[in-house]
């Protein structure tokens, strides 16, 4: 949003200067002077009236919110009524404060008029064509290169790529698009040499070096296939972001160019459609609110950080153990956000003295809670740990959020509490059912938000992959059957924020998260994006299941069902009822018996989670 200001701004700036050497220009060779006139209504109509008249007229017309790569003739008329109407408002000001010995006539204002409309229009020519050279530089491509997409994308890049680049560096040599009746045309002397299925076979007559995949529109599904094609080549991958991608991309002037263009992305890979929430839309409720993230410096923890620091919040809490994390978020966030008011504590959700402590200075108004061991075979081999932290923390910090009036708390769960095999998941679903149990009799909205396994998060299976990638492999993978529902942090971020706005009390929000990936295409992927070939530069080994994993995930229990919600990749699972009498009995008997580190309590996290096996 800042840089869209400053660009307005840098706009309004040039055609002020603009209007001031117009009116001087056409005055000093067609305007009349005597003894008479006078200096002080010239300065004020010249250099103060008519350039504001300009910008004024300008801005009304809307020409600041016009994206000049796809300027026509509608975009010229409203700058030419915009320089009439400014110059006919300088008339007649002119008039009515010098009412005589006037220097400027009717036909002196229509050429102030023409002259400002044909500088507005060559200042516009001069700052797309000199100024975005340097941005849009293409030297980055090099070697023979193929576009695949003729459309109106391909066509934007093709046309950058040869004003910007030097035909010794990159050669565009052939066009790839599945419209077969504009098979053989050209697009600025390329030309159009067949479909997707010829991308492997033109890739060797041409002898490509860079395949440029330009169609932003394309479903991610269809991508998803293209894309395995252009990796078989052996040649180097560029992709244009998807249109929302680019519109989200806070610029002023968002264009289809070589500077759009990014490495291929696992995401690309997935083969669905990113799931959009359009948090805008529902984050009114975060705007002047002062709002707690527990585990705040974790992956999750801090992409909600961010997209809060976005809306406002009147000051933002980051409560977390783990130093390191908290240090990096609260750098970041001092850097992108030097006026947010924020604070970062350190402290454990396990220490009901710090937290009473917190919410007593603080009095947070929303809760999001993602403060959670998450690891499944560690947590197996901890077992109390998992419950100390997971649950009685949980417990914790949902006891404050009831007794200091929070008015929103979010628990964020996993799909692996539905149907837990290991302990980790078990201990989740307990959560949710905490969470349910005071949004039965507490004035604060209660509700937990469920998904499956986030890209890129701290020791997911991507940067595990990517590590043995560069150690030379091989590539660990527990079962060549194995598959698993995959979010990105981004996504997982949108559906914990859509719940926090429609949350009612006891819901548990889960989101349709597609198909589910098996796990040894993911791995094979990531190998073939680092340039190398799968079992034959890196080797993948399968190591069986460890303790606790399942071959799938599920995302409801049985008896929960589904409703359905205004969006509909999110859906709300009716809560489970169950007596609470006894499930605080047995939550206080289990808290009694975690602290033997000796004893086995998955027989009591079984009373709790009859559906947990192990």
């Amino acid at each position: 949003m800042m840089k869209s200001f400053l660009k307005k701004i840098y706009y309004v700036f040039i055609d002020y200067s603009i209007s001031i050497i117009s009116v001087f220009t056409i005055i000093s060779f067609f305007g009349t002077f005597d003894e008479r006139y006078d200096v002080r209504i010239g300065f004020f109509c010249y250099i103060i009236a008519y350039p504001c008249f300009v910008v004024i007229a300008l801005y009304l017309a809307r020409v600041y919110e016009i994206l000049w790569k796809y300027a026509n003739m509608t975009t010229y008329i409203r700058l030419f009524i915009a320089s009439c109407a400014s110059s006919g408002i300088l008339y007649i000001t002119y008039y009515s404060l010098a009412k005589t010995n006037l220097p400027i006539n009717f036909d002196v204002c229509l050429l102030i008029a023409l002259t400002t409309f044909l500088l507005l229009i060559v200042s516009r020519y001069f700052i797309y064509n000199y100024g975005k050279k340097s941005e849009n530089d293409g030297s980055f491509l090099k070697g023979n290169i193929m576009v695949i997409g003729g459309g109106s994308a391909g066509t934007l890049i093709i046309n950058d790529i040869k004003k910007n680049s030097k035909k010794s560096v990159c050669n565009i040599k052939c066009i790839i698009d599945d419209d077969i009746y504009k098979r053989g045309f050209s697009i600025n002397g390329v030309t159009i040499v067949g479909g997707t299925e010829d991308i492997i076979s033109a890739a060797k007559k041409y002898d490509i070096d860079v395949i440029v995949f330009a169609i932003p529109t394309c479903t991610s599904a269809k991508k998803s296939t293209i894309l395995n094609l252009c990796q078989k080549t052996g040649c180097a991958i560029k992709v244009i972001p998807s249109f929302y991608q680019l519109l989200s991309n806070e610029q002023y002037d968002v264009n289809v160019n070589v500077s759009n263009l990014r490495e291929i992305q696992i995401e690309d890979l997935l083969g669905r459609d990113p799931i959009n929430i359009h948090v805008d839309s529902v984050l009114n409720y975060v705007n002047n609110k002062t709002i707690m993230v527990t585990g705040g410096g974790g992956s999750i923890g801090s992409e909600l950080c961010r997209q809060i620091a976005l809306h406002g919040p009147k000051q933002l809490i980051i409560f977390d153990i783990y130093e390191n994390n908290a240090y990096d978020i609260q750098n970041e966030l001092s850097k992108k956000y030097p006026n947010l008011n924020f604070t970062v504590l350190i402290g454990s959700v396990r220490d009901v003295d710090r937290l009473q402590s917190v919410f007593d200075k603080y009095r947070p108004q929303l809760v999001f809670h993602a403060a959670a061991h998450k690891h499944v075979p560690l947590m197996e081999d901890s077992p109390n740990e998992s419950i100390k932290n997971n649950v009685f923390g949980t417990y914790n910090v949902a006891n404050c959020a009831d007794k200091y009036g929070v008015e929103r708390f979010i628990l964020i769960s996993t799909d692996k509490a539905v149907n837990p095999t290991n302990i980790m998941g078990a201990s989740k679903r307990i959560c949710e059912m905490i969470i349910q149990n005071f949004a039965s009799h507490s004035k604060t909205e209660f509700a937990a938000v469920r998904f499956g396994n986030v890209l890129g998060s701290n020791g997911s299976v991507i940067p595990l992959f990517k590590k043995q990638i560069a150690e030379g492999g091989p590539v660990t993978v527990t079962d060549p059957n194995i598959i698993r529902y995959f979010m990105t942090i981004p996504e997982a971020v949108s559906l914990v924020l859509q719940a926090g706005a429609t949350a009612k009390g006891g819901e548990i929000f889960v989101l349709d998260m597609g198909e589910p990936v098996k796990i040894i295409d993911l791995a094979e992927n990531l190998i073939r994006l680092s340039g190398l070939t799968p079992y034959t530069d890196i080797k993948i080994e399968f190591i069986g299941l460890r303790p606790g994993e399942k071959m799938y995930e599920e995302k409801l229990l049985s008896e929960e069902g589904l409703k359905r919600t205004e969006n509909s990749l999110i859906h709300i699972g009716k809560p489970i009822d169950f007596d609470e009498k006894l499930f605080l009995e047995t939550l206080d008997e289990l808290n009694k018996k975690m602290k033997d580190d000796n004893s086995d309590i998955r027989s009591l996290v079984r009373k709790l989670v009859p559906t947990y096996t192990y």
